[in-house]
This record gives C-alpha cells, structure tokens and sequence, in this order.
C-alpha cells in the first residue's frame, strides 16, 4: 500500500485519543492546549469516562471504528491497556491512520510484531510514547556518554524506588501478569533510557519478590545486565518504599509527583563518571596522572527544563506530516518490550501467587531480536 500522504504544514493536525485513563486524559489535555493540533474525538470502552470528552468538548465514542470513520483523524494516541494496543492499532492501520502507542508498544513480542507489520503494510508511521526520549535531561546525558566525555563507558547503575499510593493496584490489570507489576508498567522506560543513552542489551539476569504486597505480581526487584559493547550495568527498583530515587521525583518532570533532589542513575567511564539528574561528571584534574590518589574536579552540565510530554506531541506533529521519522519507531520500542519482556522470563518462575516464591535459580536471558 502506498505511504499515507503528508499534511500541509500550514494546517492543524487532527488528532484523537482511544483510552481516556491517567495517560489518555494527559495526552487530550496536551492536545487540547497545543496550537498545531484539534483534538476531534475521545474513545473508550467505558463508559464511565465520557467527562473527560465532555471536559474537553468534544465528542466521546465507546467503539474506537465509529469514530475513526466519523472523525477521519490525522493521527490516533493509543493509550489503552497494554493487551489492547495491538488490536487498536490495526484497526488505525485499516484506516491509514498514523499512531502515537503509549509505552511499552505492547504486551508480548508477538503483539509488537503484528503492529509492525501492520503499519509497514498500511504505509502509517508508529511512534512509541517513551517520552523520556525527549526529555533535555536524557538528551544530555546521551550526549555525555556517546561523546566519550567519561571515556569509555564501563558500568551504569540505575536505582527506581518509590511507594505507589495504596489504591493503586484496586485497578485489577495493574496486579495481574503478564501485563501488571512495575516491571512492564515502569521499568520499561529505564530499560529504554539505557538503550538510548549506553547501546544495545545482550543478556540479563533478574530476581523479584513480591513479599512486600503479597500480589501475584512483583513489587521489588534485581537486574543485571550486559551490553554489547562490554559494558554492564543493574537496576535496583522497588515501588513498595518510600525514598527519593526515581527518575519521577528527581527530573520533577512529572507534577504529580513530590520533588526531590537526588541522583537515581550513575554512568561510569573509564576517563570520568556522570550522575543523573545533577549532570554532575567527575574526572581527574590532570588526565595524565591516574588513580585514587589524585584529586577529582566536578563539573555541572547545564539543562533547561522541557515537559518531555509535550515535546514528544510536537514530534508526532512532525511525524505526521512527514517532516521527520519517529524517534522511536515501532522496531526500536519492540526492542525496548523484548528487553523488558526477558527481566520477566528470567525473574518469573519464583514469584507465586502468595509472594514468597519458589525454590529453583533465575535463568540468564538471551534478549530475543524482535521483529
């Protein structure tokens, strides 16, 4: 099928959202504030949220197609469910319509699979909401690490811990495998953000508990990992403990989070080291006298401040009208669900229903080349 045709630049871009919980309802909301688009529909399978349309006036569907054929939308942000993403997205596929998925792209590699498929057939762009990618702070540091400012990169650890609000897992699917746990909910984009910023996973090596909730799905884990590049790094992450050190509370790019000043990732290079988001880099005050006895200077990146959200918006603005490729295409964030989707298989045959295990070792795992 030949690509769907680019938008005049001089136009709005007509966008709709299908699901309008937490994310969908932040996406309308951007959309809604944004000069270059019109939000022209909401849709959801319950019916419960219509005041979300009714909030932004305009028109609510509970059947994604009957508004699809009405609206004729530019672009659709898919904010359902992980199970659903796929199905949603053939059905914009159908309908020539360019995607913006909220992360991760889907729930299994197979799902990811058959959106890719389906848009290449249809000639639709996909772009993947790992907004992070678009946030200064990432960007930065990115550019830190791939310069060889730290040299080259050795090891990088990423710490996520942070107590979800009690209600939180009274949403069923967010306390039910595959699709639940912070696994596949949150750490998805620490898994993206070291793809982008240090290369390409080989293997990882993972241990959960769930002891702290005593839900069938994890609240506390251990990753190792290994890059193709012979670096290795971990994360440590918990949603279960109150504490400063998320990529959430730290960036302060999230208003729905309380604000804290610490650091949450560390990238060590054999030259320098750089922590995140202080943009701290540490490096030896003479690069020809080396090792512990010789004195360290501390320099500070400077960032500007930038909602990755909106930014991410823009982009799907540029995407649609073919001004640019998306910066996360549909291959590259199944690479992202691949990774993430292995910390599972590599983690999952200890936790059990009661939380406190089973006996037998987490396996090492091969990330499968996705698509």
């Amino acid at each position: 099928m030949s690509p769907v045709p680019s938008l005049p630049t001089r136009e709005r871009v007509r966008l709709a959202v299908v699901g309008a919980g937490q994310m969908g309802r932040r996406h309308a909301e951007l959309i809604a504030a944004a000069d270059s688009s019109s939000l022209v529909g909401i849709s959801d399978v319950d019916g419960t949220r219509r005041p979300v349309a009714d909030e932004l006036g305009v028109t609510f569907y509970e059947d994604a197609e009957a508004m699809l054929r009405r609206e004729r939308p530019d672009g659709v942000i898919i904010a359902t469910p992980n199970g659903d993403h796929a199905s949603v997205a053939e059905l914009c596929a159908r309908y020539s319509t360019d995607l913006l998925i909220e992360k991760p792209i889907a729930d299994t590699n197979d799902s990811a699979d058959r959106i890719v498929r389906a848009a290449e057939r249809a000639g639709v762009q996909v772009l993947v909401g790992h907004h992070r990618r678009h946030s200064p702070f990432v960007a930065a540091a990115r550019e830190i690490v791939r310069s060889g400012e730290i040299g080259r990169l050795v090891a990088v650890s990423m710490l996520w811990a942070l107590r979800k609000p009690d209600d939180y897992y009274d949403v069923e699917w967010r306390r039910t495998p595959p699709a639940g746990g912070p696994t596949l909910i949150n750490l998805v984009h620490e898994v993206d953000s070291l793809r982008f910023i240090c290369g390409e996973i080989g293997e990882v090596y993972a241990r959960a508990s769930s002891a702290a909730r005593g839900l069938e799905v994890e609240d506390s884990l251990s990753i190792s990992i290994a890059f193709h590049n012979g670096a290795v790094g971990s994360i440590l992450a918990s949603d279960a403990s109150p504490s400063p050190w998320s990529y959430e509370l730290t960036t302060r790019e999230n208003p729905l989070y309380f604000p804290a000043d610490a650091d949450c990732y560390h990238f060590m290079g054999d030259e320098g080291s750089l922590s995140f988001p202080g943009m701290e880099v540490w490096r030896y005050e003479d690069r020809r006298r080396t090792g512990w006895q010789h004195p360290l200077i501390k320099t500070r990146r400077t960032v500007v401040r930038a909602n990755p959200l909106a930014r991410q918006l823009e982009h799907f603005h540029r995407v649609i009208r073919r001004e640019e490729g998306p910066i996360v295409d549909g291959r590259d964030g199944s690479r992202s669900l691949a990774v993430t989707l292995a910390v599972i298989e590599s983690f999952r045959h200890r936790l059990g229903g009661s939380g406190q295990g089973r006996a037998g070792r987490p396996s090492l795992t091969l990330v499968r080349s996705p698509c």
